[in-house]
């Protein structure tokens, strides 16, 4: 059984950056592909981002892509997801997830996190 637990989310101006993290605790970190996905008010929670069990591999969602960056320290059981020129819009809560599979797709995650709020004021 995998424990997620996000931390970093906080309140931001437009144009700013935060750093979210999401340290992984009791099975094997780097059997995993890791992911966020994040959840607006009133929304379907959301594919944002992907990487591979070794790192070498990553994929974005296209209204993140150029912005943000995933990225993951095995040693440190810890996958980072790095938000640059933050938007209203990219206001939600952001859950970091875990998968035997490198996908999109929410429904094959199976350990999830408590998600952290980041809210981007304008």
């Amino acid at each position: 059984q995998v424990q997620l637990v996000e931390s970093g989310g906080g309140l931001v101006q437009a144009g700013g950056s935060l750093r979210l993290s999401c340290a992984a605790s009791g099975g094997p970190f780097r059997n995993y592909a890791m992911a966020w996905f994040r959840q607006a008010p009133g929304k379907e929670r959301e594919f944002v981002a992907v990487i591979s069990l070794s790192g070498r591999s990553t994929d974005y969602a296209d209204s993140v892509k150029g912005r943000f960056t995933i990225s993951r320290d095995n040693a440190k059981n810890t996958v980072y997801l790095q938000m640059n020129s933050l938007k209203p819009e990219d206001t939600a809560i952001y859950y970091c997830a875990a998968s035997r599979w490198y996908t999109f797709d929410s429904h094959k995650y199976d350990y999830w996190g408590q998600g952290t709020q980041v809210t981007v004021s304008s």
